[in-house]
């Protein structure tokens, strides 16, 4: 008998149903499993490559700042892993240090005036550099310098430019009868100063994005609300705003990201001082690891896992909103 007829089930006649009765296989009939067709192992081969990518660089540093936030590390225990578990007590520990609430603070200032200044900034000029004028490009392209270079160079620009004694800007405020301002020293101005300097670096990133999503919008429209009377800002409420949102949102994400872990321009301007008035939450975290002859890894671990979940509040936030405009 052939592997066909034997692998056939009988249609037996079913009496109380008055259709057919197909008996399931027997213990003698191994089921056929179904093999996997080309296209499918070509969607996971490419899709290995991104899982790989992820759990390496994603989600294992992760896991492992997360075990670093419960464990009694130190430096010995980090080298040998025989680091005791003490649960939530280094985040404990945060909470009750005097650092947490000044951190915390400006963590929200830094990032808020940033984000606040910078997608306004960005949006004015994307709008500005939307109209067609001679040199349009070129001023847009100049404008790209900051974005463009190295971090630490910007930082030390701005370090030098509001040094206190030879800094180019208390030159020209004493110049017009002003008094030098210790910009960069003073509890009262050093956390002004590197929010300054970021809003300067962060504001071509949103002219790029924006200008990019301007693009997507049809003249038409424009020449329609033109014939009916509108005005310029009439045009830009009503219709580049409007239409702007999904681009909107995802670069507001993107800069919240960004800035809650800014810490290069933070440092090398400030180095977090003086005492905790220009301290967010990277620096923190930092210093915490890094910048004290004893490091306490489990309270930095901790103080970045808070950068973490801030970050995520963001997204999820960012998620909810796009559901929101998606059904409406």
């Amino acid at each position: 008998m052939s592997t066909d007829i034997l692998e056939r089930r009988e249609a037996v006649p079913d009496g109380r149903s008055g259709g057919t009765h197909v008996p399931p296989a027997g213990p003698g009939r191994p089921r056929r499993r179904r093999r996997p067709d080309a296209g499918q192992l070509t969607a996971w081969a490419f899709i290995a490559p991104v899982v790989l990518y992820l759990a390496v660089f994603y989600a294992y540093p992760l896991i492992r700042n997360v075990d670093l936030s419960v464990r009694d590390y130190t430096v010995r225990s980090f080298i040998d892993g025989t680091a005791p578990f003490i649960g939530f007590e280094n985040f404990t520990d945060v909470f009750a240090s005097p650092t947490f609430g000044p951190a915390l603070v400006n963590t929200l200032l830094f990032t808020g005036v940033s984000i606040a200044f910078q997608f306004s900034i960005g949006m004015a000029l994307a709008v500005f550099f939307f109209q067609r004028f001679p040199l349009s490009s070129t001023l847009r392209a100049l404008f790209l310098v900051p974005w463009l270079l190295p971090l630490i160079v910007s930082a030390s620009t701005w370090s030098w430019m509001l040094n206190s004694e030879s800094g180019v800007v208390n030159s020209v405020i004493e110049t017009f009868g002003g008094s030098q301002v210790n910009w960069l020293t003073s509890p009262q101005w050093a956390l002004t100063s590197v929010i300054v300097a970021n809003i300067w670096i962060g504001i071509p990133f949103n002219l790029v994005i924006l200008y990019g999503g301007l693009q997507n919008i049809s003249g038409d429209l424009y020449e329609a609300a033109a014939l009916d009377g509108a005005n310029a800002w009439q045009k830009f409420w009503r219709i580049t705003f409007p239409l702007l949102r999904p681009v909107s949102a995802i670069t507001i994400l993107l800069g919240l990201v960004y800035t809650l872990k800014v810490f290069d321009i933070i440092w090398i301007m400030t180095r977090g001082g003086p005492g905790d008035a220009s301290t967010t939450f990277a620096i923190w975290s930092y210093q915490l690891g890094f910048g004290s002859t004893l490091p306490t890894f489990g309270p930095a671990a901790a103080v970045g896992n808070l950068l973490i979940v801030m970050a995520l509040i963001c997204g999820f936030v960012y998620l909810r909103v796009q559901r929101k405009q998606s059904r409406s």
